[in-house]
């Protein structure tokens, strides 16, 4: 738990050394509440969320810090609804990751802004990224002698709610991807913020 706090901090940081102007956060802290309401929206389906979808989507915008920002800020904000617990900060980084990846990655060219490629990265990420971060996260947290059998056991139990989460993170893309990302440039270009 210790190791993953201290891996959140240079993204924070970092963050804080830019000194992001106010309108810059204001749109942050939009995107955040949006997660947690989207979050919120579909509490009664179990692990279909449309928060990764809205974090790539932002990671792709806006950039890479600001993708991992809405990410582990719509886990933090969003588990004071839902639970927090030990696997709170698992989840900040987990959803900051995908965010931050997403955002370097389309910086680098290696991701396009259309919809299928957008949902191929989401699908993937969530189920690879997300899963496999937050499935050693409930073997660590339950059992206080863990083995490779367990983990393996983990990541075999976790495949169904892994599906889930991508199933809703492409479904969340690949209708909301166009009209998202043309309103956030929108917003860039209107209050002068790059990325």
């Amino acid at each position: 738990l210790v190791v993953i706090l201290e891996s959140l901090l240079p993204f924070f940081f970092i963050f804080e050394k830019r000194r992001p102007q106010a309108r810059e956060l204001i749109l942050l802290a939009t995107l955040c509440a949006l997660g947690v309401a989207g979050r919120m929206a579909v509490f009664m389906l179990p692990s279909f969320k449309p928060v990764l979808a809205l974090v790539i989507l932002s990671g792709v915008a806006l950039g890479a810090e600001s993708g991992f920002l809405v990410g582990s800020m719509t886990m933090l904000v969003s588990n004071m609804y839902f639970q927090q617990g030990p696997w709170t900060p698992w989840q900040m980084f987990a959803a900051g990751l995908i965010g931050f990846l997403a955002g370097v990655l389309f910086r680098k060219g290696l991701l396009r802004r259309d919809r299928l490629a957008l949902c191929v990265f989401g699908g993937l990420a969530t189920v690879l990224i997300y899963g496999g971060i937050m499935n050693p996260c409930a073997m660590l947290t339950y059992q206080s002698n863990p083995t490779w059998a367990m983990l393996l056991a983990y990541y075999l139990r976790g495949v169904p709610v892994d599906l889930v989460h991508a199933c809703a993170t492409v479904l969340f893309l690949w209708f909301f991807s166009e009209p998202m990302l043309e309103k956030l440039d929108r917003i860039k270009t209107k209050y002068g913020l790059l990325s």
